[in-house]
């Protein structure tokens, strides 16, 4: 009974830091640009098309912290410039930037 026990608090730990691990990859933010950062987030959508376009590089802005990590593949954010969004993705922390696997629109 003592090892039922034993395996079944094994497993369900397993499960909780398997859950866990997967939402650390989920963040909410804004795709702002390099320039601005964090100053148009939430705010000023039109501006950072205009920088992008200008040369700047798109960036992601965190929701919860406001920090900026720049992004390794662009192109999946074209579509978001200015908006806010969850996106799925691997967080450098070191060179602190993000490669996004998915990103779409907050609710």
């Amino acid at each position: 009974m003592k090892r039922i026990f034993a395996l079944l608090l094994v497993a369900g730990s397993f499960t909780v830091v398997a859950a866990n691990a997967a939402d650390s990859n989920s963040m909410a933010g804004w795709i702002s640009d390099s320039m601005c950062g964090a100053k148009h987030a939430g705010s000023g959508a039109a501006c950072v098309k205009k920088c992008v376009e200008g040369g700047m590089q798109p960036v992601f802005v965190s929701e919860k912290d406001k920090s900026v990590l720049k992004i390794d593949n662009p192109d999946a954010v074209k579509e978001y410039y200015g908006s806010h969004v969850k996106v799925t993705g691997t967080v450098d922390s070191s060179a602190k930037s993000v490669h996004i696997d998915s990103v779409a629109e907050a609710k």
